[in-house]
């Protein structure tokens, strides 16, 4: 589990975010989850973040959040694929230490620390966030999810000395320019650089050193971030530009009204292909009836069944 070679390898690819699926009573449906990992599992996909932004982590309770973190490791191991698991926390200290040390009893290999929810947050006070986790679970890798582009690379240097164990950055700052600064002042070697907008976002940040990408796509059409993984891994930016066309209306569909429907047009997709419900938690909602529609044409267009 403290194999931090075999993590680092891990977050230099497709870093699968799975939906939380609900039944009709609103609970987890624990049966559909598990067939969804099953799915990512025998599609190559090799590294799973339970708990992420697309399992919708802030409407889950924090029963629900542990359970997700053992199903994952239970369905990984009983496929025998050896995917890496990195499990979602965050919120107030207590309860990310709380969340990373249960990861660590359940068998995950690493925490994504999702940024703090808090309306004042000063470079000091970051670090000290970042380092109460990430001495709380020593054994593991840790991953600081930047959403803030205040964030800047000494902050994230000082964070790295401090805490060996954090070996990866989840950078989501839609800015190219800024990631490329950031990820070298703060050592472009030192960390695992995750591109964390997924695949619209991929091919400018690997120009820019990022290794691996996340992605919420990858439940409803693995073969494609898998085939831009590949081209961005061998150089050939042609090749992964034309799955970026292909993904590009589904994308932006996520992306619209400052991601409004992000989980919500990646359950339309799964729910398209027979695979998932489209129920959703506020604050997210359903689409309308024209925008699921053009969801389900998108998806058939890609043969991902």
């Amino acid at each position: 589990m403290n194999d931090l070679a075999a993590q680092r390898d891990a977050l230099a690819d497709v870093v699968a975010i799975p939906v939380t699926p609900f039944d009709a009573e609103d609970r987890v449906d624990a049966r559909v989850y598990r067939g969804l990992l099953r799915r990512l599992l025998a599609a190559g996909v090799r590294t799973l973040t339970p708990n992420g932004n697309t399992s919708e982590f802030y409407s889950l309770t924090p029963a629900e959040r542990r359970s997700e973190v053992e199903m994952t490791v239970e369905t990984v191991a009983e496929a025998g694929s050896g995917a890496q698991i990195i499990a979602g926390v965050g919120q107030e200290v207590p309860t990310a230490v709380a969340a990373a040390r249960h990861a660590r009893e359940a068998g995950a290999s690493m925490v994504m620390v999702h940024q703090p929810v808090h309306p004042y947050v000063s470079q000091d006070g970051w670090v000290d966030y970042h380092r109460a986790i990430a001495e709380s679970v020593p054994e593991l890798g840790v991953v600081p999810y930047i959403r803030n582009p205040l964030i800047d690379g000494a902050t994230l240097a000082r964070l790295g000395e401090e805490c060996p164990n954090v070996i990866g950055v989840k950078y989501a700052v839609p800015d190219p320019v800024r990631f490329a600064t950031v990820a070298r002042d703060a050592g472009l070697e030192r960390f695992v650089w995750v591109a964390g907008l997924a695949e619209l976002y991929a091919p400018p940040y690997f120009a820019c050193g990022a290794t691996g990408f996340t992605s919420g796509l990858v439940n409803v059409a693995p073969a494609l971030s898998l085939e831009m993984l590949n081209a961005l891994r061998a150089g050939d930016h042609a090749a992964a530009m034309k799955v970026w066309e292909r993904i590009r209306p589904f994308e932006e569909m996520r992306a619209a009204r400052h991601s409004a429907n992000n989980v919500t047009v990646v359950k339309e997709g799964l729910a398209a292909l027979g695979l998932c419900g489209r129920a959703v938690r506020p604050p997210s909602a359903l689409l309308p009836e024209a925008e699921s529609a053009a969801v389900a044409e998108m998806v058939e267009g890609w043969d991902a069944r």
